[in-house]
């Protein structure tokens, strides 16, 4: 089995909890389930930023996924320095997902950001300088 298997499923699940922290986030409005007593929603002011958040796990991650499966399908062993990375880039989106929802650092949030678009660009270098034979 390939190593990137439990890096990618760990994303995976990371996204499985934002969907269930947004269907929770969402519940007062949609459902009329933990409605404040003035009738609002107490979770207002989080829930687009779980939203926000979500739609990011589908824009860079892309580029994680498609290097994951390039890399498993050439069949060749996978070095231990590609699996680091993916786990780097795994660790990133969940502390940009904890910073993003739960702060409005910003500065932070792109610190993090940073870490796992790099460790993503490796993987693909690596990729590439692996084909061109450098």
């Amino acid at each position: 089995m390939s190593g990137l298997i439990f890096p990618l499923f760990t994303h995976v699940l990371l996204c499985t909890v934002l969907y269930a922290l947004l269907t929770i986030a969402r519940a007062p409005v949609i459902w009329g389930v933990g409605q404040s007593n003035d009738g609002l929603n107490p979770f207002s002011n989080i829930q687009p930023k779980i939203s926000a958040n979500l739609s990011n796990q589908f824009e860079w991650p892309l580029f994680f996924y498609i290097a994951s499966v390039l890399l498993i399908a050439m069949d060749e062993p996978i070095d231990s320095v590609q699996i680091y990375l993916a786990w780097v880039f795994v660790v990133g989106r969940v502390s940009h997902s904890i910073v993003q929802i739960f702060t409005n650092n910003i500065r932070l949030r792109g610190m993090v950001f940073t870490i796992n678009f790099v460790a993503v660009l490796a993987m693909w270098a690596l990729i590439f300088i692996g084909e061109i034979g450098l």
